[in-house]
């Protein structure tokens, strides 16, 4: 997937101009956060949770080099393989010699987010080999061309309708005039026509939210039971995934297993937790013949010792778009890429680049929903504000910003030309206003006006105010 990051102010105009979108994003906006909520409530000790769960990452990103070896020597001893990857090319190419050495051509995928941060299903079919999504989010936007615009509800931003339509285009062996007005109706079909591809495949492919070290296993959540099937079904079964998900033991990952579905679904537990330890063998009623697990870097590990390092404990598990302000107005697609939200505004300027994503960071009004909501506490305001402070330093946001922060600058370094010059801003501003009490435009401020008004200053300024007060 080509990032259009850049282009963040554009994407975001032409969702909130989009009526079914916000139709869609409505519906979201109080399902995800209430479920968490009730969630929470029912589990005193989540707190706890949240602070046990923060210390297992961190203690796993500070030995990473430890486990990520003990990880691969257990895979190996359980009949695995392991292929490293530096970059996005190296992942594909991998997962290509795995299919081609089995002849492949057709692939079964449950939803993996390091497939898309890959571009994997193009890389597939431009090799001849056919690439089928089997969760049903990841199903629906696949038929439709889209890439996913939530990490864990991939088909968020459409309306049932729009799913029909798009049943009704690309599955042509059903009758035309066949109802498809809810949603198990259009389960029913979806799982009419995956249960072929599950049985064909030749190869399947998962991510995994977690890798055990000690045992050399992959754990994977899902709600629809794809997942057991396209890694089970298949003669060979790839895990593809990226270096910080790694764990020390299988008691870490129950721990973050029950802070994962509260915060992304509300769930106490996803009905499917998966864990595969390697192919079959002898005496197992199914199972892969081969066993592969490719690790992604693709500059995570360049994230290590720096101030976003705090950004590798996600759990993916998207509680911070569902209760961010700025994701509910816009809509996953906006971003540009892979990984929206909060999450993404962090992420992406670390795997693709300031100068690609420099509008993330400030898609966001710091309110702090998205840290306080996160099962591994990850600062995300701190993090967007690091990630401002350098686009700043490397000169990447605008002129006028920088400019006006210049002299913003200057005078908070000195107070007496502060607060003379505020105090005659306001008095201007309130005389300039009175007529109306608002702004319908105003210079320098056309970023704000464009949208709504901005109101006449009244009275005194805040630092008049808290003198006279005597604080």
């Amino acid at each position: 997937m080509e990032p259009t990051s850049h282009n963040f102010i554009g994407n975001a105009r032409a969702g909130l101009a989009d009526a079914t979108l916000q139709r869609a994003l409505g519906l979201a906006r109080t399902g995800f956060p209430a479920k968490r909520a009730e969630a929470v409530a029912r589990l005193p000790e989540f707190e706890a949770l949240r602070e046990e769960g923060r210390a297992i990452k961190d203690h796993a990103l500070a030995h990473l080099d430890y486990y990520l070896e003990l990880y691969e020597k257990n895979v190996a001893a359980r009949g695995g393989r392991v292929h490293w990857a530096r970059d996005a090319a190296e992942a594909r190419a991998a997962v290509l010699e795995i299919c081609r050495s089995a002849g492949a051509r057709t692939v079964t995928k449950g939803k993996s987010m390091i497939a898309e941060e890959v571009a994997l299903n193009e890389h597939l079919e431009a090799n001849g080999i056919t690439p089928v999504e089997t969760d049903l989010g990841e199903y629906i936007i696949q038929l439709r061309h889209e890439p996913p615009s939530h990490i864990i509800a991939p088909a968020i931003h459409l309306m049932k309708e729009q799913v029909a339509d798009s049943f009704r285009a690309a599955h042509r062996e059903f009758p035309t005039g066949r109802p498809l007005a809810d949603a198990q109706t259009l389960c029913e079909e979806a799982r009419t026509v995956l249960r072929p591809r599950f049985l064909a495949a030749d190869v399947g492919i998962t991510g995994a939210n977690f890798l055990v070290a000690e045992t050399g296993s992959g754990i994977i959540v899902t709600n629809e039971g794809n997942g057991d099937l396209t890694q089970t079904l298949p003669r060979i079964h790839i895990v593809i995934t990226s270096i910080e998900k790694v764990v020390p033991t299988l008691e870490d990952a129950a721990t973050l297993l029950r802070l994962l579905a509260r915060s992304a679904t509300g769930q106490e537990f996803s009905s499917y937790t998966t864990i595969s330890t390697g192919p079959r063998r002898p005496g197992d009623l199914d199972g892969p013949e081969e066993y592969h697990v490719v690790l992604l870097d693709n500059g995570r590990s360049k994230l290590l010792g720096t101030q976003f390092q705090d950004m590798l404990r996600c759990l993916k598990c998207a509680a911070c778009l569902n209760h961010c302000p700025v994701y509910a107005a816009v809509g996953g697609h906006a971003y540009g890429w892979v990984y929206p939200g909060p999450m993404g505004s962090v992420l992406t300027p670390a795997l693709v680049g300031l100068a690609e994503a420099g509008h993330l960071p400030n898609a966001s009004t710091l309110c702090g929903r998205c840290e306080s909501v996160c099962p591994v506490k990850i600062p995300l305001p701190k993090l967007l504000r690091h990630w401002r402070e350098r686009q700043f330093a490397e000169k990447l946001s605008p002129r006028a910003a920088r400019f006006g922060l210049g002299v913003w600058g200057f005078l908070a370094q000195h107070p007496a030309l502060y607060h003379a010059a505020t105090r005659v801003a306001a008095r201007v501003l309130g005389w300039a206003g009175s007529r109306r009490g608002r702004f319908r435009s105003l210079p320098l401020a056309g970023g704000w006006t464009q949208v709504r008004d901005m109101p006449a200053p009244e009275g005194r300024t805040f630092q008049q105010l808290w003198a006279e007060r005597g604080r």
